[in-house]
């Protein structure tokens, strides 16, 4: 049986790195998967500029090929809802054996984070200062880690809070006002959607709607958990990604 690649894609505010827990997780529960967290530009291990989606997209797909992989599940979780149907584009569906999308934000075709954001996040990005202190020349600035502790972390202890306070990164608004384009993405390509079922950030309404502007989805998975599962709950979650692998495996 050989199992496809793994690509993790971190959300705004976030980079590779939020998925440490989870990659250590699926070292030992699928040992045979190989694993890729990229940093999006501006982040991380990443230092070019922070830039367009379309650039993000291309940053992303690079440190695929920089990898050697083959046929891939690719995987986004919050903002990376933004660039994964990007990535799949690109990849073709002759390469990606699933695309799941963790408590993402999919906009509707053709319109921008800031026109559709609803809930606690929608201030920050409308009116605070990811819109007010920045301009599209992608400046960027801290989330507010009293923000991110109640729409992101909520539940979590306090070790694991600090944890992922250490690992909140500046976010630039160029993107989340940015329209987005999904019409090169695949249809073909399965579809799974993990719902954070005490998501404040995104509630689970919220990502109904972000479903139905996706088109729909194949399988749905939901997990009793805060928007950033992969610090909260980051053994279910790589049980899950290792089982979707293997479900998308192919006989040696």
């Amino acid at each position: 049986m050989t199992l496809p690649d793994l690509v993790l894609v971190h959300g705004g505010a976030h980079a590779g790195d939020c998925w440490d827990l989870v990659v250590s997780e699926l070292s030992w529960q699928e040992p045979r998967l190989r694993v890729l967290a990229v940093d999006l530009p501006g982040r991380g291990r990443n230092a070019e500029p922070r830039a367009t989606l379309g650039e993000w997209v291309a940053s992303a797909v690079a440190e695929v090929e920089q990898a050697s992989f083959g046929e891939v599940v690719v995987v986004g979780h919050s903002m990376g809802g933004l660039v994964v149907p990007g990535i799949v584009a690109r990849l073709g569906a002759a390469r990606v054996r699933e695309m799941i999308l963790a408590a993402a934000f999919v906009p509707p075709q053709g319109s921008a984070v800031v026109e559709t954001l609803r809930g606690p996040l929608a201030p920050l990005a409308r009116a605070g200062p990811w819109i007010q202190r920045l301009d599209r020349s992608g400046r960027s600035v801290a989330m507010p880690s009293s923000a991110a502790r109640w729409a992101f972390w909520n539940s979590m202890p306090a070790e694991r809070r600090k944890f992922a306070r250490s690992r909140l990164y500046p976010e630039s608004a160029a993107v989340i006002i940015e329209r987005v384009d999904r019409r090169g993405l695949p249809s073909e390509v399965p579809r799974t959607w993990i719902m954070t079922l005490r998501d404040r950030a995104l509630s689970p309404a919220q990502q109904q709607r972000c479903i139905a502007a996706l088109g729909g989805v194949d399988t749905m998975i939901c997990l009793d958990t805060c928007h950033d599962l992969m610090y909260s709950e980051p053994r279910r979650l790589a049980a899950v990604l290792a089982e979707r692998c293997r479900t998308r495996s192919k006989a040696d």
